[in-house]
């Protein structure tokens, strides 16, 4: 059976694991899922008390939740550490917040299991997704991956969506060549593995804002700006395959 890491990488959220790990246990439980599973709690330095719950629910879920602490910040370098330790046959992630719909997540797992893409992706911008958010955001996000299509010629719809499957293969042969530890870590992510020539896969979401977002917009525009010039500069994909599909 295809064995599949569901991680959950977190910072601060001691409130928020107690109510989202067990519904996404529930989730993967059901018959909607037919694959092995694990979740993993990427703690990333968080200073509250995450620590106590993660390890909490971990005791209390033995063998289908792992509690892992990484003493340093950043979303990126959290599923860096994880997916590359995984012995899984795919490695996902996806927000504490469940902002996607869970009912997306067996088909972003079945395109690899079953489909024979590399890499599936959450998006908010396909036409059959339904998503809950603010006119400001929505424009963001749309001129934003607008851009990535321009500077790279990619064809993947939203960069920035937390809910990505990958299989371990072109994980281990992607994330090691990811200089982004942060935010931008997702757009890297997709654009190298495009680049590689690794099939891409957007499976429309539910997707609802979550308000209390500890996203700072401003810094993380600018982070992604600076990232796409690095990458449009540097190629490192060259370093994969010595080639280069930008013209």
């Amino acid at each position: 059976m295809i064995s599949v890491d569901v991680v959950v990488p977190v910072y601060n959220e001691e409130r928020a694991l107690p109510q989202s790990i067990p519904v996404l246990r529930d989730f993967l439980s059901g018959p909607s899922f037919p694959f092995e599973w694990r979740i993993v709690i990427a703690d990333n330095a968080s200073v509250d008390n995450t620590p106590a719950a993660g390890q909490q629910l971990a005791a209390s879920n033995s063998g289908k939740v792992e509690y892992v602490r990484i003493e340093r910040k950043g979303r990126g370098f959290a599923l860096k550490q994880t997916w590359l330790a995984s012995p899984m046959d795919i490695v996902s992630y996806m927000d504490v917040d469940l902002s996607t719909g869970l009912e997306a997540f067996p088909a972003l797992v079945g395109a690899i299991a079953n489909d024979g893409y590399d890499v599936a992706v959450g998006s908010r911008l396909a036409r059959k997704s339904q998503i809950t958010r603010s006119l400001k955001r929505r424009v963001l996000t749309r001129g934003y991956n607008t851009l990535i299509k321009t500077m790279f010629r990619t064809h993947f719809d939203d960069a920035q969506c937390g809910f990505k499957a990958v299989n371990r293969q072109a994980a281990q042969s992607i994330v090691p060549l990811i200089e982004d530890n942060n935010w931008f870590f997702d757009t890297e992510l997709l654009i190298l593995a495009e680049k590689m020539g690794y099939r891409v896969k957007d499976v429309p979401v539910k997707w609802v804002e979550d308000m209390d977002t500890r996203v700072k917009i401003a810094a993380t525009v600018t982070e992604d700006m600076r990232g796409l010039l690095r990458l449009r500069t540097s190629q490192p994909w060259r370093r994969a395959d010595g080639k280069s599909k930008i013209d």
